[in-house]
């Protein structure tokens, strides 16, 4: 164990297992997708995670631990608001994920209102709040692999996505975190301030930043990489210190950064930052979350594993009915299936919201066991289906936002 003073920060052994098995987990999810049984990464690392856990093979999670995995989720949101370029999910994509995600809200609150009065779980809100999810950022690089990031029933999708992860992050900010549902509005209020004038200095200043970033995109320098990390953690610590959710930062970070470069690309960039987010901060938040899940809680009974199937169907429910309903005149019967399947897909936001429910009382163990394994059977099945039914549809189609216009 590495010790400052008589302060020990971190247990290089330790560490070394939880990035070792990240490793072995992508190897086993490309071989395993290689053979044509889609495998999501995510899902390889939260299981094996399991595994090396304090519930089976006994590494338990430090301190060092849990922060370096909040600085890959910081990570993640910062790739959900990178891939959100609004200029393109504007007009009728993002009316009708906005219109979607509120229908799924009501939905989730009324299912999370029956299974109170049940005695199924204990806070509709919490519940109610977990249903209505979508994990976009973690079905980025699945969608980009496929090419689907560049379809028409891509735009759609991002849009869906995008307010669908949004949303849940400022119902965490204003009404699941501690305090005032007043005082939250007003911090969250001071952040959009200061991003915003984050983002007017970086925009304004965006014909010069690029052109350095360019310069040394091949060099040892890569101011580019090393800034956009600057600018995701700054910004999630300043949402840390506001009492917000990191989530916010990094989600924040993103939209920044896409709309100093949307007018122009830099060569390498996308790939770099992708190497260093997905290779090595994002990876440690899922073996961590995976050595974090009650395992114990989610079989210490039948109930248990009957509820996380109940949730595994709800997630489909909440958030499917609005891709059924919605895109009627847009999307042709297959695309809408395929659109409910993507769109149902959760976990991260899931992590998030049963993690501070449990810390609040909120929770039953048991209960959020069953939602994070509802989660993670979500990311293994949905998106697979989704892909399927998909099929051979043509990779390059009409932007979206020509779509919005002709509307």
């Amino acid at each position: 164990m590495l010790v400052i003073g008589a302060y020990p920060l971190v247990d290089p052994a330790a560490f070394l297992a939880v990035v070792g098995t990240a490793a072995v987990a992508g190897t086993l999810a490309a071989m395993l997708t290689g053979r044509g049984l889609l495998v999501p990464t995510v899902v390889a690392e939260l299981l094996l995670g399991v595994v090396i856990g304090p519930q089976v093979l006994g590494l338990e999670v430090s301190e060092f631990m849990t922060f370096f995995a909040s600085l890959g989720l910081g990570m993640l949101f910062f790739f959900a608001g990178y891939e959100i370029d609004l200029h393109r999910i504007a007009g009728l994509p993002l009316r009708l994920g906005v219109a979607g995600w509120f229908l799924s809200l009501a939905l989730a609150y009324g299912i999370g209102g029956m299974l109170a009065a049940a005695g199924i779980v204990v806070s509709l809100l919490y519940t109610g709040s977990a249903l209505a999810t979508t994990a976009i950022g973690t079905l980025l690089p699945v969608l980009s692999d496929s090419g689907e990031l560049r379809t028409r029933f891509g735009g759609y999708l991002l849009a869906a996505g995008a307010v669908g992860e949004f949303g849940p992050i400022l119902l965490l900010t204003l009404i699941l975190s501690s305090g005032g549902t007043v005082h939250n509005a007003l911090i969250l209020l001071a952040f959009v301030v200061l991003a915003v004038v984050v983002a007017v200095m970086a925009v304004r200043s965006k014909s010069r930043t690029v052109a350095l970033f360019e310069q040394t995109i091949e060099k040892s320098s890569q101011l580019a990489v090393r800034w956009i990390v600057v600018l995701v953690f700054a910004l999630a610590l300043l949402a840390s210190e506001l009492g917000l959710d990191l989530l916010l930062g990094g989600f924040a970070a993103g939209m920044i950064t896409r709309q100093v470069l949307k007018e122009r690309e830099v060569t390498g960039f996308d790939s770099k930052l992708t190497a260093v987010a997905f290779g090595v901060f994002i990876p440690f938040f899922f073996v961590v979350s995976g050595m974090q899940l009650d395992v114990a809680a989610l079989f210490s009974s039948i109930g248990s594993v009957l509820k996380m199937f109940l949730f595994f169907g709800l997630f489909l429910v909440v958030r499917g009915t609005p891709a059924m309903l919605l895109y009627g005149d847009v999307l042709n019967r297959r695309d809408r299936f395929a659109l409910a399947l993507f769109t149902s897909t959760q976990l991260p936001l899931v992590l998030a919201i049963t993690t501070l429910a449990r810390e609040t009382g909120h929770m039953r163990s048991s209960t959020a066991a069953s939602l994070v394994g509802a989660a993670v059977l979500s990311t293994l099945v949905f998106p697979m289906l989704g892909l399927r039914l998909r099929g051979d549809a043509p990779v390059e189609e009409p932007p979206a936002a020509q779509v919005a216009v002709a509307a």
